[in-house]
């Protein structure tokens, strides 16, 4: 049956009414929508990308246990849907952009929202409208590129209302190793379209300076330098940024593969002489810290079994307030596979961070969030395949959690918190991945729900019991293994989850069905979820990630995501 209650605690936030905020002002007009009424001096901001708003506010009366209450629609509709309410945390660093910070997800490309926010219990309100970006980039003009040998400096900018456009198709960059870079970037407002890079001795594309980028239908390999035994150069990679200013990057529908080095698994020396055996070597996209509101989407991130990546995508540092990729930033639809350690490195701030929609396989952690400094980080409908799957004594390693959990150093960093929703865990012949935390990694300040936590037979942890735990909230998950926190789940359904006929993954197209099956826990019993987890078609939700009745899941370069639709209005 379908769970839907007119309020749900989760943390307390969910509200599917606004039933408890005090009338609004009166403004003098007939007719004047009350939600639009403004009672409060504090300003408001929204940051767009294509599908997403991120929603900072810093109320009269912030305080614990008060959440704000949050409300959105298309500009000229009538009818206010639901988004998850924002909870109070301020963090005392510059990079915090305000007290309450949160996400409207699921949103269409090139339109204008009215978002309007309550502090609850109160007539503290404000409102705002918000355009998402449009997909369609205005060109100004064209460069037609060449093949060659050499870098290609990009140095030229366009204009807001004009990006320049790099035009790459059939373009081949091959320095045969004699070049540091394929391409290097010292401008903004440019498209970077069509190119194919390889034997480069350090990074595809190197962003040295710039902002509102876009590297699409890109195909880069061979890049990187020997360090050591054939190990390669730590984050040498595709797409490269350590400019801490460099925003507004949309990398999609890439192809990235086969670096010309190798990384060294936790079962090997990288240096023979160094104590630690953390995985060193290339990755696909990296950032140091950037500004942020960077987009990943689209792409396809393979090796083969002898160049293995250190983290397929992420950057630096974990321990910090900016980390990778960057506040106001989106990662979905991407295919990602073939590292020793993340598939995903999303640690540091986390601030409005959200990654959906991804296939992620052979990798030791599907999405490592260590630490989330600021938050909040939404995880939602991913799917995992195998945790190490090639035969032979250095891939027989203990595998990995789906969601790393931890910290970095130090718990003060663990301050953010996070939502994790609607995830599958596939356990093809036994190989998946565990679940969140492992058995005792630390988790602070996280939300689960309608997630199929399906662990491999020999795992006794669903959830993480690590004691210095504190502040969370796990329930209305599927759990296959018998241990999780003893004051969690009230509701969760223990057991594992009955696939369809045909459910799988295919390698070759990028696509895959994971939907249950009638008969499966789960099916019809998720939790409504407002803006992430709602009835389709006034059918019941699902746990996990595909939703019964709906197209099969595609990831990588064909990929489009189409956000579902919104609840009949009532």
């Amino acid at each position: 049956m379908m769970r839907i209650s007119m309020r749900f605690a989760l943390f307390g936030l969910l509200a599917f009414v606004v039933a408890g905020c005090a009338p609004a002002a009166d403004t003098g007009k007939p007719g004047a929508d009350p939600s639009l009424v403004t009672t409060s001096q504090a300003k408001p901001l929204a940051i767009p990308t294509f599908h997403c708003l991120s929603v900072y506010w810093s109320p009269e009366q912030g305080q614990a246990g008060k959440n704000v209450l949050v409300k959105f629609r298309q500009a000229g509709q009538q009818a206010w849907r639901e988004g998850l309410p924002m909870r109070y945390n301020p963090v005392k660093t510059p990079e915090c952009k305000g007290d309450y910070r949160g996400s409207i997800v699921n949103l269409t490309p090139d339109t204008s929202y009215e978002i309007a926010l309550t502090l609850e219990g109160t007539n503290i309100r404000t409102s705002l409208t918000a355009a998402t970006w449009s997909e369609n980039f205005p060109i100004a003009s064209t460069v037609k590129c060449q093949s060659g040998n050499g870098t290609l400096k990009i140095t030229r900018s366009g204009r807001p209302q004009g990006y320049i456009l790099y035009d790459g198709t059939g373009v081949v960059i091959d320095s045969a190793n004699t070049a540091d870079l394929g391409i290097s970037v010292d401008a903004s407002y440019v498209i970077l379209r069509g190119f194919t890079i390889k034997n480069v001795k350090q990074h595809g594309i190197n962003i040295l300076k710039g902002h509102h980028i876009v590297i699409e239908d890109c195909d880069v390999s061979k890049w990187g330098s020997e360090e050591t035994q054939g190990y390669g150069f730590e984050m040498q990679a595709c797409v490269y940024s350590r400019n801490r200013d460099v925003h507004a990057v949309v990398v999609q529908r890439c192809k990235f593969h086969n670096p010309s080095w190798n990384t060294n698994s936790w079962a090997e020396d990288h240096f023979k002489d160094r104590s630690s055996r953390h995985p060193d070597g290339p990755q696909t996209i990296v950032f140091w810290e950037s500004e942020g509101n960077n987009v990943i989407r689209y792409n396809e991130c393979w090796s083969d079994p002898d160049h293995y990546y250190n983290d397929v995508i992420g950057g630096a540092f974990n321990g910090s307030y900016r980390g990778y990729p960057g506040a106001d930033s989106d990662i979905y639809g991407n295919y990602l596979a073939n590292c020793w350690d993340d598939g995903i490195e999303a640690d540091g701030a986390g601030q409005n961070v959200r990654i959906w929609n991804n296939y992620i396989e052979n990798t030791m952690v599907a999405i490592s969030n260590a630490a989330n400094s600021i938050g909040p980080l939404y995880i939602w409908r991913n799917v995992t395949g195998r945790s190490y799957s090639k035969p032979g004594s250095l891939w027989n390693l203990t595998h990995g959690p789906f969601v790393k959990m931890g910290y970095a150093d130090s718990e003060n960093w663990m301050t953010g918190h996070m939502y994790i929703f609607n995830n599958t865990l596939l356990q093809p012949n036994d190989e998946g991945f565990d679940a969140l935390g492992g058995s005792s990694r630390i988790i602070k300040h996280c939300v689960t729900r309608n997630n199929l936590f399906h662990v491999r037979s020999a795992d006794t942890h669903s959830i993480s019991t690590d004691k210095r735990s504190a502040d969370n909230d796990f329930d209305y998950d599927l759990l296959s293994a018998k241990r999780y926190p003893a004051d969690q789940e009230k509701n969760g359904i223990k057991g594992k989850p009955v696939y369809q006929r045909g459910t799988g993954f295919s390698f070759d197209i990028k696509t895959g069905s994971f939907q249950l099956a009638p008969d499966s826990p789960g099916f019809g019993q998720a939790v409504v979820i407002p803006n992430f987890c709602e009835p389709l078609n006034g059918k019941a939700p699902d746990m996990g990630a595909h939703q019964s009745g709906t197209a099969p899941m595609v990831f990588g370069v064909k990929a489009q995501f189409v956000p579902p639709a919104a609840p009949a209005a009532k």
